[in-house]
């Protein structure tokens, strides 16, 4: 008897193995890096049922163990795609959901009347005092050396203008 292996007797296992690790190691992401455990685990998938069908039609040529492997491999890959399939749609779910709220919070600013959604203005930092001018003592320190650099002296009228 002939015992030679599957063409996926030792890829697809892997492929689900690794499918798995990331996807499980990607919760810790939000499921940002989901789409790839799953893409790994359709791949292995299709490689583990293709494997099967050539068995399916040739079982003397391959041995016993290797279609036990390819079909823990197929297994593996379901649970991979199942996994990363439900972390990816959560984390769609989540965006939308997100997105939806503060779409909402716009929208009701606008039926408030408040057209502006700016609110830069409130803001501690944003100390803007229309009557400020500049003078000579406001630019006294030229930490820089521009006038040193350039030869030339700074004109305040120019700034002013």
């Amino acid at each position: 008897m002939i015992e030679n292996k599957l063409p996926a007797d030792p890829s697809a296992l892997v492929l689900g193995i690794v499918a798995l690790v990331i996807g499980f190691a990607g919760c810790c992401c939000y499921g940002i890096f989901a789409i790839i455990p799953l893409i790994l685990g359709i791949i292995g998938l299709v490689i583990a049922n293709k494997s099967i069908k050539e068995y399916a039609l040739h079982p003397e040529a391959f041995s016993q163990s290797s279609r036990a492997n390819v079909g823990t491999a197929k297994i593996i890959n379901i649970i991979a795609v199942v996994f990363n399939a439900l972390v990816v749609l959560f984390f769609i779910g989540v965006v939308v959901f997100y997105g939806t709220m503060s779409s909402q919070g716009f929208y009701e600013e606008f039926l408030n009347g408040n057209e502006t959604f700016d609110e830069w203005e409130n803001d501690s930092n944003y100390d803007y005092d229309e009557d400020f001018e500049i003078s000579e003592d406001t630019i006294s320190i030229d930490s820089i050396g521009v006038e040193e650099i350039t030869g030339n002296e700074i004109k305040l009228d120019s700034l002013n203008n």
